[in-house]
């Protein structure tokens, strides 16, 4: 087969059902999970359990959650979030009372501050998805049971999970005292202040123990009980104000996703405080660049100057309206009275896109400072994975703590790091995404799931078209976008859409100094964004774009990181066939695989 890119890897096909993930032994887990008639939400969770071990830099127990659930026999796309909140008593006004120095110039936290832990969402994310998506073949305690025995009997540490593990190992020596036996789980090695190389032999029996309560337990056994007394007793020892009650208080919201269509197929993304919505717009602004005849997508080539610059600009764009429309919703309403939700449709409007597509210029950038603020008059380091089961269902997954390790505390005996999430909060008061006690902040992690719409059909009926996302920081909707125009637009089968080389947008780091502390510390949160590009894209190409007036940096190497690791599987059977067809792809950035179920 001619691939268009340098891959290790084919695209894999099922008929039953498979499974994609970045580690091999968490795919063994969800196959396993589907072989005793588990669906592919039951699997999923047995992944994200197993992962938690086994990438401990990315994601854990500590951290939040979100799913997107395709459940075949409605032929609609359900949403789950299971991210956690700030403490009750904790805002901004304490901080600047009681740990002022928490506060940077910017209204950005420290990079090390204790109050950047939100309470975790991922276990009771876990268990409220199984309750109301899982198949009821298999309990909560049999889904746990792998990870467990991950922890107890042992695993070798892969080779990018060692690199992501080394990385940080000076915030883990940091942030916890390096004779303890806590450290030893996370630091194994030169006397606890290494952390374990690719090929190492690793336990964690404090975390296997703390996987056993939860799975007697159920999620009680996280919120409440000895496990959830440890995390405050820690947190009290640091200075943080997260109470019993904050976590016992702790609530999944079941959401309605969001979608937009485009190219004859719609994506779907979690609501805010999910950012998905930044791909959304991101489509619309260039459906309605092409509409008006601005650009002819026709006439640009794959990872083009042209091509990329489009795709840059209303990146741009999309990032900077989430400044006004990424935070929790839930919480604003109950401060305010406004419900936000009825902006979505607004925002993600012909006209109003239109507008906005109006600040893109073929011949040169935007200059950030001059991005328009989002109109007045509507104001009001992670995992992905994904499953499918034969019943042809899917879910689009997705676990983190946010940066290396969280906040890299050690809940002690426990086993786990604690995620620091709240670090996406904005300390500028006039931020609708601004610190606030009980409330979600701007989330970056975001599962994605493309249907063909049928509108006019029985009840606006949805076919599973692929369920997929790239993990990454604020990478990820950026590369859900380049990816759903790979497979759509360029017709690249699901490894080819990953393979192909990507670029990455962030706050360009000389430059931030100018951030005003809006919405998120993401790529317009300063006077000028860096346009990662990895390599692979030709020369050429970098130059025009430099040309254009974008700062650029080839990313190479392991700094290709920055690009996120992706999953994807796509049904390639009709409607009406008589069978199933799956075809999966998984980064060739990770160390992972998609397996098929046989």
């Amino acid at each position: 087969m001619d691939l268009p890119y340098n891959s290790r890897r084919s695209t894999v096909y099922s008929t039953k059902g498979m499974v994609s993930s970045t580690q091999p032994l968490a795919n063994a887990a969800g196959i396993k999970i589907l072989e005793k008639g588990g669906n592919s939400v039951d699997a999923s969770v047995a992944i994200s359990a197993c992962l938690t071990v086994l990438e401990p830099a990315s994601t854990g127990i500590g951290g939040d959650c979100f799913a997107l659930f395709y459940k075949e026999s409605d032929k609609k796309v359900y949403g789950m979030n299971g991210t956690g909140r700030s403490a009750k008593n904790l805002n901004i006004e304490y901080l600047k009372e009681n740990h002022p120095d928490h506060i940077l110039p910017n209204f950005r936290f420290k990079k090390d501050s204790v109050f950047k832990v939100n309470v975790p969402g991922a276990i009771a994310g876990w268990y409220d998805s199984v309750e109301k998506w899982g198949s009821g073949n298999v309990s909560f305690a049999e889904i746990l049971q792998p990870a467990i025995d991950l922890c107890e009997n042992g695993y070798v540490v892969s080779g990018i999970s060692a690199h992501l593990w080394e990385n940080s190992e000076s915030k883990l020596l940091k942030e916890n005292d390096n004779d303890s036996d806590d450290i030893k789980n996370f630091l194994p090695n030169d006397n606890n202040s290494k952390a374990p190389r690719e090929g190492q032999f690793m336990k964690n029996i404090d975390f296997a123990n703390t996987l056993k309560t939860i799975a007697l337990l159920g999620k009680d056994g996280f919120y409440k009980g000895e496990v959830a007394n440890s995390i405050v007793e820690e947190m009290k020892k640091r200075g943080h104000v997260l109470t019993l009650d904050d976590l016992s208080n702790h609530k999944t919201t079941f959401v309605e996703p969001i979608s937009y269509e485009f190219l004859n197929h719609k994506l779907w993304e979690i609501p805010p405080n999910g950012s998905g919505i930044i791909a959304l717009m991101t489509l619309g602004l260039i459906k309605q660049l092409e509409n008006d005849k601005t650009i002819q997508l026709s006439q640009l080539n794959h990872n083009s100057a042209e091509y990329l610059h489009l795709i840059i600009e209303c990146l741009k764009i999309s990032f900077k309206e989430s400044e006004e429309y990424v935070n929790d919703y839930d919480h604003h309403k109950e401060k305010t009275g406004i419900d936000q939700n009825n902006l979505i449709s607004k925002v993600l409007s012909d006209e109003y896109l239109l507008l906005r597509s109006k600040e893109f210029q073929n011949d040169k950038v935007i200059e950030n400072n001059k991005l328009v603020i989002p109109n007045p008059m509507f104001k009001s380091d992670t995992v992905y994975f994904t499953v499918t089961d034969s019943e042809g269902n899917a879910c689009s997954f997705i676990n983190s703590l946010y940066e290396g390790f969280g906040s890299g505390i050690i809940v002690p005996k426990r086993g786990f790091v604690l995620q620091n999430r709240g670090g996406n909060f904005s300390l500028n008061p006039t931020s609708k995404n601004c610190l606030e006690g009980g409330k979600r902040s701007y989330h970056t992690i975001i599962p994605g799931m493309i249907t063909t719409g049928t509108e006019g059909e029985r009840n606006n009926e949805e076919h599973l078209y692929a369920s997929y996302g790239i993990m990454g920081g604020y990478n990820q909707p950026q590369a859900h976008v380049q990816v759903y125009l790979n497979m759509i637009y360029f017709g690249m089968n699901p490894q080819q859409a990953l393979d192909s080389p990507r670029i990455c947008l962030s706050g360009h780091p000389e430059y931030e100094h100018t951030d005003k502390g809006n919405g998120s510390d993401g790529p317009v949160s300063n006077d000028f964004t860096l346009v990662g590009i990895e390599e692979g894209i030709d020369d050429e190409v970098v130059k025009k774009l430099e040309k254009l007036g974008h700062k650029v940096k080839v990313m190479k190497g392991k700094d290709r990181q920055m690009m996120g690791r992706g999953q994807i599987i796509r049904l390639e059977s009709q409607r009406g066939d008589d069978h199933l067809v799956y075809a999966g792809g998984s980064d060739p950035r990770g160390d992972g695989a998609t397996v098929p179920l046989l």
